[in-house]
């Protein structure tokens, strides 16, 4: 039963977090979002000391449920042990521990957040890895399945679905999702869970609590036949039937074990229960000649499960911009992203640096803009982290979804008046994109999209101006934009709504450091 009640846990969570990096409305986020913000490493970075206590105490009293029910990683990997067990049943064996290994993982991802290494920190976080999965592979998909539904809704005259553009955010993050993918796939076919007993910081630093967890699995010397069905279906290979112990730094609570013992040498309990049961069989264990009484006393175990409290999250919905053509003739090219000095970090980040040593790289922001704004970066040292750039949309002021998802603290949450005196960058003109002074045509397109008044549209000198003047000579001068710097908050609508193409004539510079208009 406790086992049942363990997978069942597992499945609603990893169901729902899924649903995070897939559901593009956002609705999914106002009821789930908190799921995201109790996760070990987006708690630790974010200093959420509530989150934190609750899972070193849920640690200290019922072993490592956290990797078993709470982390999507872990679940997956289960999904695919799942079927190596299928394809050979009875197929793990007891390892012995990489401590090791596990310790020097452990203390260069410590080094590395530390250092403000991002893509380092990003690529062992079990979260960002499963994040970056979702995203990459699994939204896409998803969303191919809305469109097809959104087809044949719009023909039936119904408006339950809409359509969704799908487009490659991040090819280095693509692949990186996909060696991700296959690396834990076939570790756990094979193994079981090799990745957190080995790698996963989190399970490292879980480990150590469970060590002297309340509950844990125990064996009963006295019941058990020494058959191995224990040590044979322990994924976590931390079962010695041979010696009757488990190492509880690797146990993940699992209640694999505690199903598959014929005999119900295995319980999952308190210690004290434990000393009870030494005590009654002490005679037997002294004819046994196997002293094993300190070692049932120090064993111990029971299962259970973390509640938790919805946090309230906005959500809002944009349909992609339709700009392929222009009046059904003349076919508009794509948008090309400009060469920047600096780069556009969302508002809420505070400044690139805040950005870079807080964010787990699990793209769940880049899932949620609604805006096509938000896309990983593909620099080295900040990979797989978000940037803001606007050849598809631009960062709506009435939008704070990035803001209202992040679990991390890499992205504070904003209101939509604060978001709308946040300057995150500034406009730049570049004369030769510009219409007005190439064709002669007053344009003033970014001047009318700004919604700070940060551009207006002065006229042209005669030895800048390519119109003629009419045959009474007189002047027909074009308009160019004037930015105030001081006024701009790096939106990007006049970049991305200038008719200019594939560069625009006016593009925006990020600031380092954010500051308040």
């Amino acid at each position: 039963m406790l086992r049942k009640i363990r997978v069942a846990a597992a499945i609603v969570f990893f169901a729902l977090i899924t649903l995070l990096f897939l559901y593009f409305t956002g609705s999914v986020h106002l009821w789930f979002g908190w799921m995201a913000k109790i996760q070990f490493m987006p708690a630790l970075l974010a200093l959420n000391l509530f989150v934190l206590a609750v899972l070193a105490v849920l640690t200290l009293l019922l072993g490592r449920v956290y990797c078993s029910v709470i982390c999507p990683l872990g679940v997956m990997q289960d999904i695919f042990a799942w079927f190596g067990k299928r394809a050979k049943k009875n197929r793990y064996s007891y390892s012995k521990p990489k401590t090791l290994l596990r310790a020097i993982v452990l203390f260069l991802y410590g080094a590395a957040t530390a250092a403000g290494l991002g893509t380092v920190t990003a690529l062992l976080a079990p979260y960002s890895a499963y994040g970056r999965i979702a995203s990459s592979l699994l939204a896409p998909v998803y969303r191919f399945g809305n469109n097809i539904l959104a087809y044949f809704a719009e023909r039936a005259e119904s408006y339950a679905f809409y359509s969704t553009e799908i487009w490659l955010k991040s090819l280095p993050v693509l692949v990186v999702a996909v060696l991700t993918l296959v690396i834990l796939a076939f570790l756990a076919w094979r193994g079981g869970r090799t990745y957190c007993n080995t790698i996963c910081p989190v399970g490292t630093v879980l480990g150590m609590l469970a060590k002297y967890s309340w509950f844990k699995p125990v064996i009963d010397t006295s019941k058990c036949n020494g058959c191995g069905l224990c040590e044979r279906n322990c994924k976590a290979s931390c079962i010695s039937s041979k010696e009757h112990s488990i190492d509880y730094s690797r146990c993940v609570a699992c209640m694999d074990c505690v199903e598959k013992c014929r005999q119900g040498a295995i319980s999952y309990r308190h210690a004290g229960s434990v000393s009870k049961v030494a005590d009654n069989m002490k005679d037997n264990i002294k004819a046994d000649g196997k002293g094993s009484e300190g070692k049932a006393s120090s064993e111990n175990g029971r299962r259970a499960f973390l509640a938790a409290t919805a946090v309230l999250a906005t959500a809002s919905v944009a349909k992609a911009q339709e700009d392929k053509v222009d009046g059904g003739l003349a076919v508009v090219l794509d948008k090309k992203a400009p060469k920047r000095q600096g780069k556009i970090v969302p508002p809420g980040a505070l400044s690139v640096a805040n950005l870079e040593q807080h964010c787990t790289g699990c793209q769940l922001c880049v899932s949620a803009c609604p805006n096509g704004v938000l896309r990983p970066s593909t620099d080295l040292m900040s990979m797989l982290q978000p940037q803001s750039s606007y050849e598809r949309g631009f960062c709506r002021p009435e939008c704070t979804e990035c803001s209202d998802v992040c679990p991390a603290g890499a992205i504070r949450p904003i209101s939509v008046e604060e978001k709308s005196s946040i300057q995150i960058g500034h406009a730049v003109w570049i004369k030769k994109n510009c219409l007005s002074v190439t064709d002669g045509v007053s344009c003033g397109k970014c001047a009318s999209v700004c919604p700070v008044g940060a551009i207006q549209m002065v006229k042209i000198t005669c030895d800048q101006c390519v119109m003629k003047c009419d045959e009474n000579g007189n002047k027909r001068c074009a308009m160019i934009p004037v930015v105030n710097e001081e006024r701009c908050i790096g939106c990007g609508a006049c970049e991305n709504l200038c008719p200019s193409r594939p560069f625009s004539a006016i593009y925006v510079e990020g600031h380092e450091v954010h500051k308040n208009i």
